[in-house]
Order: C-alpha cells, then structure tokens, then sequence
C-alpha cells in the first residue's frame, strides 16, 4: 500500500540528527497520536498541504493566529509591500506606533503596549512588571495552564508538558519555583485560602481567562469576577495571558467578551498574524514601570519588527473594522461543535465536547472538564484512534488531547459539514 506520508517521514528522519525530537516545539511532534509529524509546505483559506501534497481541512490554524484563514490575501499584500523596504532596522518605526494606539483602541484595559517576540517573553516580561510594581515575589497561577517555557511558570503547566505527562521541567532549579503558587483552575475555595495565608505577598494572579492548554476548559460563574475582587482587595495585580483567545473571542479579547477588566494581558501571534511576534500591555500606572520609563527593564532587539508589524496591523485591522467576521467565525464553531455534541448523544457515549466562541474540542471522557484533575481522566489513546483516523479523511487536529480546536472565518458551511461527515464515521464505528 502506498505511503502518503513518505516525504513527511523522510524529512523527519533527517531532522532527528540535527534538532532535538526532530522538531522546534514539543507541540509539533506526532508521538502521543503514534505517528511522524507532518511537513507542512503551503496552506491557503481552511486547508493546509504536506509535504507529499496531501491536503486537510485545518484546525490548528498556526495554534491559533489564523482567524481568516491561512495566507489571508490582504495580510499576504502588506507583508510583501513592507518587505521590499527592509526586514529589520533596530530603529523605531511608524508602524509600531500605529500598531500600538490600534491595540489600545480595541482591548479596553491596555492603556499602553509593549511589544516582544513570542508570548512566552509577554508573560516573562508581564510577570516582571507585576513584581516591580507591587514590590513582590509571588505568583498564583494555574494547574493546567501554560505559560510559556519561563522557568517559574513551569509547575503543572499544560500543552506540550501535559501531553507528555511532565509535571515540570528539568533545568529548572528549584529555587525559580519557590515564589510560584499553584491552584486549581475554577477552584473558589482554594484560591481564597491561598489568599488569606499569602494575600500580602502575591505580587500577580496569571490566568488563562479560558483555559486552552488542557484541552478547553472555561470560567465557572463567578471565577473571574472572584479573582478579579481578590486582586483588588490584596493589592495584586491581576494578569490575563491571552495568548490564544486575545482578539479570538472577540476584538477586545476575552476581558471584553467576559466583562472584567485585567491590569495587564499577553498577547501572542495574533498579533503578527501568525508572525513571531507578541506583546503585553496593561495600566499606564504598571506600565510606566517598564524602562526606559522606570526601573523595569526588558528590552528586545528585533521587538516590534517592521514585517510583524504590518501583518498584525493589517489583521487585526480588519477585525476592528469587520464586526461581523466574529459573527460568521462563531456560527461556523457553533455549528460543527453542537453537531459534534449532537453525533455523541445519538450514538449514546458519554464523551464531552466544550467550546466557546470559536475554540474547542472533544474529552473521551464520560465525566464534566472544569480543572487540570478532569481534563487528565480524558482517554489519551482514544484521542489518538480519533486523530489518525480524521487524518486519514483529510482533517488534521491538533496532535494532542490537550490542544484547541481553532475555527477560523474560513471554515465555510461547506467544510464544516465534511468535518461533521467524518466525525460520525469516527463515533459510528466506535459502537
């Protein structure tokens, strides 16, 4: 039988004699499904195209960025026009400061910006004017949530540490750690215990407002609003890592879509339209600590990069000025989502499907996903039977349990129902 992952296979051969498992980030990697990752050479609207010219419906969507769609012609156009200027000049540019009145004007908490290189430098960075402002050490975050590879974010965190089952990460030495303090996500009552012990020296609460490395867990009512209250009663700041649903949920991020009000938030690729690219932005009062304003620094040469710029600008341009993409982007993850829960109950399982706006996903589980604890119980190995086998229909998943499903504008009526076709193959034969 003919092997249509002959090329992908090939490159990874080579590539596990000269990068470390073969690939730049433990998400790419295919060892939890049981397979060689894809190469992936090109991708247009829904699909992507691997490197033996297979070609899927996407829902990993770059882990998000991809909003419209991959290579969204007006993105496409402004990234060219800026390239033929320069790639990189280590002066400041106008597009920066067009990119940063346009983040200020549409997310109603960030009162100034500061652009960086990934999310993971964001949270490092926000993390660092959190503690500067306050005069602080430690942090509460979030079993289950990821926050980038920053050592002391690194205890039980999620995305590619879940999907292999580390708790931590060796290197970390463990004195990195020793200000981090840990809860259960949606977890009320331990929260406020951590609080009346520690109130008084927790610097930052950092959250993902949904929580998008363990799977897709939302808020329970009330827990925002309570970490929002706990922060402004014990004098911490209270960040949003919006690194998946900035922009996503709606324009102004998920503060907006949930009505609270984070000091600071991280961005991420969105920002760049999928570009290396992220950013973190908050208060003038916090802000205004970050050098060479205060006493703060954080600093990055190629920050604000004249290409990423132009992407980012371009996108979330559009958003801004396009509200009823968001409308036509949430209709399409309403439709394949609800008529994933609508596939599971007739065929009588017990699996869960969450999602909100145009995140997702499915737990082979038969038991509610609120916190890390749950979304751990779900069946690894049947997610992997799940993935290989809506591969094989020409739909490419994340290659983990713990991973989103990204819907994108371009996920037309068209290409969800072919989604929806193969997934009840998929729970059919199951039975």
């Amino acid at each position: 039988m003919e092997n249509r992952h002959a090329n992908s296979e090939r490159l990874f051969g080579e590539a596990v004699s000269y990068i470390p498992g073969g690939v730049n980030s433990p998400v790419r990697a295919f060892s939890s499904v049981g397979m060689s990752p894809l190469f992936i050479k090109k991708s247009e609207g829904p699909h992507i195209i691997d490197a033996d010219g297979n070609r899927y419906i996407d829902y990993v969507c770059s882990w998000g960025p991809m909003i419209l769609g991959h290579n969204n012609s007006e993105v496409y156009d402004a990234v060219v026009e800026a390239a033929k200027n320069g790639l990189s000049f280590g002066y400041a540019t106008e597009i920066e400061v067009k990119m940063a009145k346009l983040i200020c004007e549409m997310v109603p908490s960030v009162q100034m910006v500061r652009m960086v290189n990934s999310g993971t430098e964001a949270v490092m960075s926000a993390i660092r004017a959190a503690r500067g402002f306050t005069g602080r050490n430690k942090i509460l975050k979030f079993e289950g949530c990821y926050h980038g590879h920053t050592d002391s974010m690194l205890v039980k965190a999620g995305s590619g540490l879940m999907t292999s089952g580390i708790p931590t990460s060796a290197g970390v030495p463990q004195g990195c750690t020793q200000d981090t303090l840990l809860a259960a996500y949606n977890d009320l009552e331990g929260i406020e215990k951590i609080f009346q012990t520690s109130g008084d020296e927790i610097a930052a609460v950092i959250v993902e407002p949904v929580a998008a490395n363990m799977g897709v867990v939302l808020p329970g009512k009330g827990f925002l609003e309570r970490l929002r209250s706990l922060c402004d009663s014990n004098g911490a700041v209270l960040i949003f890592d919006e690194v998946i649903t900035g922009f996503r949920l709606s324009a102004g991020g998920a503060g907006e879509y949930f009505g609270i009000r984070p000091d600071l938030i991280t961005f991420g690729k969105i920002i760049g339209a999928g570009m290396p690219v992220g950013a973190y932005g908050g208060s003038r009062e916090i802000m205004e600590c970050i050098s060479p304003s205060g006493p703060v620094y954080q600093a990055g040469t190629l920050s604000g990069n004249p290409i990423a710029m132009n992407a980012g600008y371009t996108l979330l341009s559009i958003l801004k000025n396009h509200p009823e993409y968001y409308a036509g982007i949430n209709h399409n993850a309403e439709t394949l989502f609800e008529g994933m829960k609508q596939i599971i109950r007739e065929a009588g399982l017990p699996y869960r499907v969450n999602y909100i706006g145009s995140l997702g996903n499915v737990f082979f589980t038969d038991t509610d996903v609120t916190e890390y604890g749950s979304a751990s119980k779900s069946d690894t190995k049947m997610y992997a039977q799940f993935f290989r086998f809506m591969l094989s229909q020409g739909i490419c998943l994340a290659p983990s349990q713990f991973e989103a499903m990204f819907v994108s504008y371009a996920h037309d009526d068209s290409i969800i129902r072919d989604t929806l076709n193969a997934f009840e193959k998929f729970i059919h034969s199951l039975k």
